[in-house]
């Protein structure tokens, strides 16, 4: 029997199944390790290495092999998977102390180690729970996170103690907070001192935060499980950072939390004392602070400010001049800084640091928005690009070894590349699930914003033979980028078109890639700036092909932000779009979070007509077109209080519209048969509208 594309999709993860990831390079460049599962349909990650040398790959861990039955997952584990989008099992993560004799992962719950010379595999006595294990860079001991205290155990076995142990009823110890997991980026909430003496620690203090309450309709036997929400305009959680010593003595580090109340990056090389980056409430204001491991005394070494907000980035670091380096806002663009003068051209979008040395920073960065490139930017000015072509690049470097992984146009898929002093030595295997098809993408820019968009037809679609049905398939907010030089990347679009639609997936003001000026033009206006950018896409496209698509024929469908701006387009302009599926959208930005809502909208407690303007309940009364609405009621980010208050203003106006309710399911859908079938009614809810 033949898979359907969307099972297919489902079963692989998006084709990711079989793809090295959480690849390390050892500091002395001679061994890389990663994380793979053993197929492309198996969601089992096992730990691999790869001896640069030989080019040998060796498994040091199948997790069915060590485990007696089942993974078990608690619920702060699960959590924290969810905040990252993580839908594999397995190990998911692994550690390695400085010397690259030991690792050590979280193995359904328990804390197990690697003896990376003998290769042996221990399950350590560790309480249970285990999160976030990190080995300190003497290999002696390791340090996680459970039961809301932070544990260490030495490498051994023995000695097993709480560090810092939960000192009240929503207290915990060594994790990261939710805002700072699900908007910032940041997974960690402790972090070793160089030497192992010592750590940094986030304590999260959530008595302030409301309580939500998340019930599974299907199960009416179950408590509803209670969650804390910083929902827009309430208080968030309180947090404090820690210098603990391993006798359990702790100092807490003196900012002033008052004004800066968001943890945003956190480092500690042996350069130098602990860095971390702070943000005011509003986000226009940060500082970049080191910390006296003795005192806990702080001192401000970069002030920042924007209008609009200051973006985080990778984490700012000393490096052994004792120089900071950053990555900031600098004339209109993301900027290598090197104690506060810009390193990095301006033609130049700085996406993350690779790694930092002292006469330069290697970086991933675009020059063209749809592509990214690995490039080394010297202090003394130079700039060499270390890839290059249609293609989104990433690296990973330990000495002379730098790993560069690639995802392009000219084929579905990626490759590693190991490469030695410079020069391609060798690769590390792919073993994802082959796409059933090469997409056809045609990339266009254009319109008054000269946008990025990019075109599908359905394969095989003779130009000008007819005009299709066109359906546009954005995300269309801040922080995803859709149209990019990965032909992986539109596989989906492309199934989606070879359904008989001409798919238009485009990004416009707001999103990444284009400069800080692009990004923050949709500061207190989704509702006009990312809708515009839409419509204007569109009319670009049927600029360009004329007698290939219909334009009274015209579909949205998107998830999360994505699914906000399909509402939004039948609701606010049905004269351009005539069927919308919006899958888990933002209806009432009061409702998502501090950290996100407030950055791009202000706190709706000082100026509501912004929240009001941004509302999709105000429009209800205006539907004429067919909405379907598709929400899972477990998600615990978009709450399926969205879906149901805008459901519930359509029916109080009396305006038709369907509601698709996913039992049991979260803002992820990785179930196949649900994300088959999803997908399947979809289209069919497309088709017969847009007939």
């Amino acid at each position: 029997m033949t898979v359907s594309y969307p099972r297919l999709a489902a079963r692989t993860l998006r084709f990711s199944l079989g793809v090295p990831r959480n690849i390390t390079v050892s500091p002395d460049g001679s061994t890389v390790r990663f994380v793979r599962t053993p197929d492309g349909v198996t969601r089992t990650g096992q730990l691999w290495e790869h001896d640069v040398a030989t080019g040998v790959e060796t498994l040091l861990v199948d997790p069915m092999a060590v485990l007696d039955g089942d993974e078990q997952l608690s619920a702060e584990e699960r959590s924290r998977r969810e905040r990252s989008r993580e839908s594999a099992a397995g190990i998911v993560s692994y550690d390695v102390d400085s010397a690259g004799g030991w690792a050590c992962f979280a193995l359904s719950g328990r804390l197990w180690t690697v003896d990376l010379s003998s290769r042996s595999v221990t399950a350590l006595p560790s309480a249970e729970g285990v999160i976030d294990p990190r080995l300190d860079p003497t290999g002696q001991r390791i340090a996680y996170a459970a039961g809301g205290a932070l544990r260490i155990i030495d490498i051994d076995g023995n000695n097993d103690r709480a560090l810092v142990a939960s000192d009240g009823a929503n207290v915990t110890w060594g994790q990261a907070d939710f805002i700072a997991a699900e908007e910032m980026e940041r997974f960690r909430g402790f972090w070793w001192a160089p030497d192992g003496t010592s750590l940094v620690v986030q304590r999260t203090d959530e008595g302030p935060v409301q309580t939500w309450h998340i019930a599974d309709p299907e199960h009416p036997e179950r408590r509803p499980v209670a969650q804390r929400y910083p929902a827009a305009g309430t208080p968030n959680a309180d947090v404090s950072l820690w210098l603990v010593e391993l006798d359990g003595n702790r100092t807490q580090a003196q900012w002033d939390t008052s004004s800066f109340e968001y943890l945003g990056r956190v480092s500690w090389t042996e350069f130098g004392a602990p860095i971390i980056q702070v943000l005011s409430r509003d986000q226009r204001t940060s500082q970049i602070v080191s910390i006296d491991p003795a005192t806990g005394a702080t001192k401000v070494l970069r002030d920042l400010t924007d209008p609009a907000w200051v973006e985080l980035s990778s984490g700012p670091r000393l490096i052994g001049s004792g120089r900071l380096v950053s990555v900031e806002d600098h004339g209109g663009r993301r900027r290598v800084m090197l104690d506060g003068t810009a390193v990095s051209p301006d033609e130049w979008q700085v996406r993350s640091i690779v790694e930092a040395f002292d006469d330069c920073v290697v970086a991933t960065a675009s020059d063209e928005p749809s592509q990214v490139q690995v490039v080394r930017f010297g202090f003394d000015g130079s700039v060499t690009e270390l890839t290059s072509g249609a293609a989104l690049h990433g690296a990973v470097m330990g000495g002379p070894t730098t790993v560069i992984s690639r995802s392009g146009l000219d084929a579905v898929g990626t490759t590693i590349t190991v490469h030695h002093d410079g020069d391609e030595i060798g690769t590390v295997s792919v073993v994802a699930e082959p796409p059933p098809f090469e997409p056809e993408i045609t990339m266009l820019r254009g319109g008054e914003h000269d946008l990025s968009i990019a075109v599908l037809f359905p394969r095989g679609h003779r130009r000008e033979s007819c005009r299709l049905p066109i359906v546009m398939d954005p995300y269309g907010g801040p922080h995803a980028q859709r149209v990019l030089s990965s032909a992986r990347a539109f596989l989906e679009a492309q199934w989606l078109a070879d359904q008989g639609f001409c798919v238009i997936v485009a990004d416009g003001r707001g999103t990444p890639g284009r400069g800080s000026d692009w990004e923050k033009a949709v500061r207190n206006d989704f509702v006009g700036v990312t809708l515009d950018d839409q419509v204007e896409a569109l009319q670009v496209v049927a600029a360009r092909f004329p007698d290939d698509v219909d334009m009274d024929r015209v579909g949205i469908t998107g998830w999360s932000y994505g699914g906000y701006l399909s509402a939004l387009a039948v609701l606010r302009r049905p004269d351009v779009f005539h069927a919308a599926v919006a899958g888990a959208p933002v209806t009432e930005w009061r409702l998502y979070d501090t950290c996100y809502t407030e950055r791009y909208l202000g706190d709706p407690n000082t100026q509501p007509e912004v929240y009001d303007a941004n509302s999709l309940l105000p429009l209800a009364p205006l539907l004429e077109r067919p909405l379907m609405l598709i929400h899972g009621l477990a998600d615990d980010n978009v709450v399926a209080a969205h879906t149901l208050r805008l459901s519930s203003a359509l029916l109080a106006a009396g305006r038709p519209h369907t509601v698709l309710p996913l039992s049991g399911v979260t803002h992820m859908t990785p179930q196949e048969i649900v994300a088959e079938n999803l997908k399947l009614l979809q289209v069919d809810f497309l088709k017969r509208h847009l007939a």
